[in-house]
């Protein structure tokens, strides 16, 4: 049995159990003071911009002269910073204890809960976007604002992990969420990931998660590196996509890549076919008909 890094025996039998931790104070202020500062630099880039781009997703109320960021795409390849931290301990050494020494990059994101206005995301399962032969595949989530009850935090079910994978399609169509009543889930037994600034989430790739609009006064920030480990193949149809195997295992944070899968018995559904309205999970959900979460934005 391997020895665990940073967690301990109890923190991974909860994981295992519910599907979820948060670490408290788990990367250093100054490092979360840069990442604040890279916001900002963001921030000013959406200024004068009339639509998305490939780095910027812009909030439906957004304007040039009222910039309006919901999120930051693939952070890691726009910001020292963020790639830098990826690499780290910080991020790295929990995500071994969970899954194992040969972890690979799915992508980052930084979802820009700003203060009143910052975008819902409705329920889902990361592994409804990109089913893989097992499912050591996880999410780790680093708090830059503190996440309170009144901003949004990321909320999730317990133990639903260990479940199936819901249809996250409508009439047909992969809308990546899903309709939580109809699913069986009743609001009242998800629980808040909430902590200060420079904790860290962990959620596994089949949990049920979503968060509600921000109308509070205060930003809730949070930037995700999703990883899996590294004989986790996407099964095809997936949403992964990758050029060549060259390019896949430049995708390794750390340990060595393979090229044999593990085969695990995963419920898996394909998010096929996909809509014509798939540049953000923000477009994609656009499809829902039954939604949980206020969508003024």
């Amino acid at each position: 049995m391997r020895q665990l890094e940073t967690l301990n025996t109890d923190q991974v039998g909860f994981y295992r159990e519910n599907g979820y931790l948060v670490l408290e104070n788990r990367v250093p202020t100054n490092v979360i003071e840069a990442i604040r500062s890279e916001i900002a630099r963001f921030e000013l880039e959406a200024q004068g911009l009339t639509q998305s781009n490939d780095r910027l997703d812009l909030e439906i109320s957004h304007t040039p002269g009222n910039p309006r960021i919901r999120r930051i795409k693939l952070p890691h390849s726009i910001s020292d910073v963020v790639r830098k931290l990826m690499y780290s301990d910080h991020i790295l050494a929990p995500a071994r204890d969970l899954i194992g020494p040969d972890l690979r990059l799915h992508t980052t994101k930084l979802n820009m809960k700003s203060a009143n206005f910052g975008a819902a995301i409705e329920w889902h399962q990361d592994f409804a976007f990109y089913p893989h032969s097992n499912d050591d595949v996880l999410a780790i989530g680093v708090i830059i604002d503190e996440m309170r009850s009144e901003n949004g935090p990321l909320m999730v079910f317990p133990g639903s992990h260990r479940g199936t994978i819901h249809d996250h399609h409508v009439d047909g169509v992969f809308a990546g969420a899903m309709d939580l009543a109809a699913c069986g889930y009743d609001i009242a037994d998800a629980v808040e990931l909430t902590g200060p600034a420079g904790s860290i989430s962990i959620h596994h790739g089949r949990i049920v998660h979503g968060s509600a609009l921000n109308t509070s006064k205060h930003d809730r920030r949070i930037l995700f590196y999703e990883m899996m480990a590294a004989d986790a193949f996407p099964i095809m149809g997936s949403m992964t996509r990758f050029d060549s195997v060259d390019d896949y295992n430049q995708r390794m944070l750390c340990g060595t890549p393979t090229l044999q899968p593990r085969l695990a018995d995963v419920p898996v559904r394909i998010p096929q076919p996909q809509p014509e309205e798939n540049r953000s999970i923000y477009e994609i959900q656009s499809r829902l008909k039954h939604r949980a979460f206020n969508t003024n934005s």
